[in-house]
C-alpha cells in the first residue's frame, strides 16, 4: 500500500506579483497524481466564504463588497502564480490598485460616514492610474502600487489619530474599531513594504525568498479580513433596533432599573459623556460593572442602544446651551461630538428638530427636561 508524501513546492515566477500578495506555494505528490490547490486559491475559497457569510447575516454591503474583491484578487494570483495562466499577469496589479482604495471606502462607510456616488468616483483614480502605467510605463508599476498602498494605510491611520470620534460606531463596541482599522491601515503599509522587499529579492538575485514572504503577508491579510468580517465593531451595524430589542434573560426587571438609577445619578453627578473619547469599557468600568451587563440593561430598560442612550444625554446638554445663548457649533462640541453630521443626525432622532430649528425656538414640544434617553422615552 502506497503512502502519499505531500511536498510544499515554491513555482517559479519571472517577477513579483503586486498587491495583496498571496504564496505560489502548492501541495501536490510526488508523482503528480494529486489535483494541486494553491494556497491562492484557498485564501479565495475562504474569503468568499466569509464575504457571503458576512452577506447572509445583514453585514455592510460595502464591506461585503470589499471581501469579495479580495477574494477575486486572489485567484487572479492563484490563476497566474499557480497554474501559469500567463495571459491574466497584466491585469494584476491594475486589480490590485483598487484594494486600498475599497478599503478605506470600507473604513468610511462602517464608521465615519457614507460616502455619495461622487466621494466613491474619486477613488477610481488609482486603479485607473495603474492601468495608464500598465499601459504606457509598466516599469513603474512596482513603485505605484505599493504607494497606493501606503497611501491608503496612511489615510486609515490618519483618520483614527486625528479624529477620534467615529460617528457611526456603536458605543458599546469601545475602542475596538480603531484597534481593528488600525492594524488594517498598517496591514497595507506592510503589504506595500512586502512588495519592495520582494522586488528588492528579485533584483539581488534571491528568489528563494519570495515564496516564504509572500506566504507570510497573504496570511496576514487573511486573518485581518476574517478579523474583520467576524467583528460587529469593525463593520458597525444597519440594524440597532435589532440589538435593542434583544430577548430579556434572566436578570429581572427589577435589576435592570436599578442598574439603570445608578447610570443616571452616575451622569447626573459625573457628566462622562461629555468626553467624546468615553467608550462602553470606562463607562461599564466607572460603574464597576461588567460591559455586558451594562449594555443589555440599558438596551431592555430604555428600548434603544448604550450609544443612543449617552447621545441622548449630550444632546440635552447641547440643548441647554443652545438655549443659554451658545452657537449650534460650541454646543455641539462641547457637549461630546466631534462630527457635525452625526451631531445633526442624533439631534434631529433625539428632538425630532434640527438644531438651527431648536435655536430659534421652533417645536419644542419636548422640553429639554424630558430628553433623558432613559425609561424608553427615546
Amino acid at each position: 500500500m502506497n503512502v502519499v508524501a505531500l511536498m510544499r513546492q515554491i513555482a517559479p515566477k519571472p517577477r513579483p506579483i503586486s498587491g495583496i500578495e498571496v504564496a505560489t506555494i502548492r501541495i501536490s505528490d510526488r508523482r503528480g497524481g494529486m489535483p494541486m490547490l494553491p494556497i491562492p486559491a484557498f485564501v479565495a475559497l475562504v474569503l468568499a466564504y466569509l464575504a457571503g457569510r458576512t452577506f447572509l447575516s445583514g453585514g455592510r454591503k460595502v464591506l461585503v463588497f470589499f471581501m469579495a474583491a479580495c477574494a477575486a484578487q486572489s485567484f487572479l494570483v492563484a490563476l497566474v502564480g499557480g497554474y501559469n495562466v500567463e495571459w491574466l499577469r497584466p491585469v494584476l496589479p491594475v486589480t490590485a490598485a483598487a484594494i486600498p482604495p475599497l478599503a478605506w471606502i470600507t473604513f468610511q462607510d462602517a464608521l465615519v460616514r457614507r460616502l455619495s456616488l461622487r466621494n466613491l468616483s474619486l477613488h477610481a483614480v488609482a486603479p485607473a492610474f495603474a492601468l495608464f502605467c500598465r499601459v504606457f510605463a509598466p516599469e513603474t508599476l512596482d513603485a505605484v502600487v505599493p504607494v497606493i498602498f501606503v497611501a491608503y494605510g496612511a489615510a486609515i491611520l490618519w483618520r483614527i489619530s486625528m479624529f477620534l470620534d467615529m460617528p457611526l460606531a456603536r458605543l458599546e463596541a469601545g475602542e475596538t474599531p480603531g484597534v481593528i482599522w488600525k492594524v488594517l491601515g498598517w496591514a497595507l503599509i506592510g503589504s506595500a513594504l512586502s512588495d519592495v522587499l520582494i522586488a528588492l529579492a528579485f533584483m539581488t538575485g534571491n528568489d528563494s525568498w519570495t515564496g516564504w514572504m509572500i506566504t507570510a503577508s497573504s496570511s496576514l491579510a487573511l486573518l485581518l479580513l476574517g478579523l474583520l468580517s467576524g467583528s460587529p465593531a469593525a463593520s458597525g451595524v444597519e440594524n440597532d433596533e435589532h440589538e435593542a430589542r434583544a430577548a430579556p434573560s434572566h436578570e429581572s426587571i427589577a435589576e435592570d432599573d436599578e442598574i439603570l438609577a445608578r447610570l443616571e445619578s452616575f451622569l447626573s453627578r459625573e457628566p462622562l459623556h461629555l468626553d467624546p473619547n468615553l467608550n462602553l469599557t470606562r463607562l461599564a468600568r466607572r460603574l464597576h460593572l461588567p460591559e455586558k451587563r451594562l449594555s443589555s440593561a440599558v438596551n431592555r430598560a430604555t428600548g434603544s442602544n448604550v450609544s443612543r442612550y449617552v447621545n441622548a444625554w449630550r444632546i440635552r446638554h447641547a440643548c441647554h446651551l443652545i438655549e443659554a445663548g451658545s452657537s449650534v457649533t460650541d454646543a455641539m462640541l462641547e457637549s461630546g461630538f466631534n462630527t457635525k453630521s452625526n451631531f445633526n443626525r442624533e439631534f434631529r432622532r433625539v428632538t425630532g428638530v434640527a438644531p438651527s430649528a431648536w435655536r430659534r425656538g421652533a417645536d419644542r414640544a419636548s422640553n429639554v427636561a424630558e430628553i433623558s434617553g432613559s425609561r424608553k422615552s427615546m
